[in-house]
Parts: structure tokens; sequence; C-alpha cells
């Protein structure tokens, strides 16, 4: 079976608003370019897929002007096989890989976890939030930003669980910037 990653950059108040965060450091964006690697199906929410596509895959198709990280970065989210968007209000996709679905977030995060591939990613708040209540994320990776912002969107906002969740701290980097990545698994 197929584990479902949630992987976002977060301050250390926990607030996950890229415009907070500012562009990663090198070792952290390389540790999304290897994640994103690993991964072949994406799995968002409509925000989270507006704000990616169609800038990453422009970004692929012309990387003039763009760093070797950026450009990296934008080639693996290219090569994903297949991005499923649950949305309410999204009619339309960008691209032949993505698919729009409407209802059935659990059942279909089943299906997609028994097919054969390679890991399926999440990011986001919402989308993220659910699957967590859902109990449908087998890990958690945290890029923890040496900032404190005050003010913005928080991880897992709303979040309603029925019972609190438990992880397993399988694994911890420090980066030179400050940056630590926390990856944790579902008990």
């Amino acid at each position: 079976m197929r584990n479902v990653i949630y992987a976002i950059n977060t301050t250390l108040d926990g607030v996950v608003d890229h415009m907070k965060i500012g562009p990663p450091d090198p070792e952290t964006g390389k540790y999304f370019i290897r994640l994103t690697r690993d991964a072949d199906t994406f799995l968002y929410g409509r925000k989270t897929y507006q704000l990616m596509v169609p800038y990453w895959p422009d970004v692929a198709k012309n990387p003039s002007g763009q760093t070797t990280a950026r450009t990296e970065f934008a080639q693996a989210f290219n090569a994903v096989d297949k991005i499923v968007v649950f949305s309410q209000s999204l009619d339309s996709a960008e691209g032949e890989k993505t698919r729009i679905v409407h209802t059935g977030l659990h059942d279909e995060v089943l299906k997609l976890k028994q097919e054969q591939g390679k890991n399926i990613m999440t990011g986001g708040v919402t989308l993220a939030s659910q699957l967590a209540e859902l109990g449908l994320i087998d890990e958690y990776h945290f890029a923890v930003h040496p900032i404190i912002a005050g003010e913005g969107r928080r991880l897992f906002e709303g979040i309603n669980l029925r019972e609190k969740l438990q992880l397993k701290l399988v694994e911890s980097k420090v980066f030179k910037s400050g940056v630590v990545v926390l990856r944790y698994l579902k008990q």
C-alpha cells in the first residue's frame, strides 16, 4: 500500500503562509525536491492546486531566469503522473494529468493508496486537515523555519479530531539555515 505524505513549511508559531516564510534555503529546497521525486501522485485542495498549477509546469517549460533549485523542483513536479484535486467549486483543470473530485475524499484516497506506484504527496491546510481527521496521512514532514510570523494561516487550522493523533518521530535534520525538518510516522 502506498503512503500519503503531508509535507509543509511552517514557522515556529505554526504559520504556513508561504508569503510569511519566503523562499527555501538550498538544503530545504533539495529536501522537497527529493520528496517530490519519490511521489507520483499529488492530492490538493483548490487553493493549493491553483498556487502550484500552472506556475510549476510553466517554470519546467521555460526555466530561463530561474535558479537551478527552482528548475529542479519544477521538473520533479512536472514528472508526477497524477494530480487529484478535491474541490466543491472548481469545474475544470489545467492539463491532462489533473482530475477534479467533488465528493468521496475518504474512498478516493483509499483507492489511490491501493494502486501500484510511488508515494502520494499532499500539502496546504484545509485538505491536509481533512485527511488527518480521516486518519489517511501516513507520514508528516514539517520543515520548521526559525521565524515567528505572529499572524497568518496556521497548521491544522480548524481540525476536529475524534481522538488525538499519536505520531512517532523517526527522523530529524538540522540545516545550516536553522530550518529543522521533522519526519513523523502515524502510529
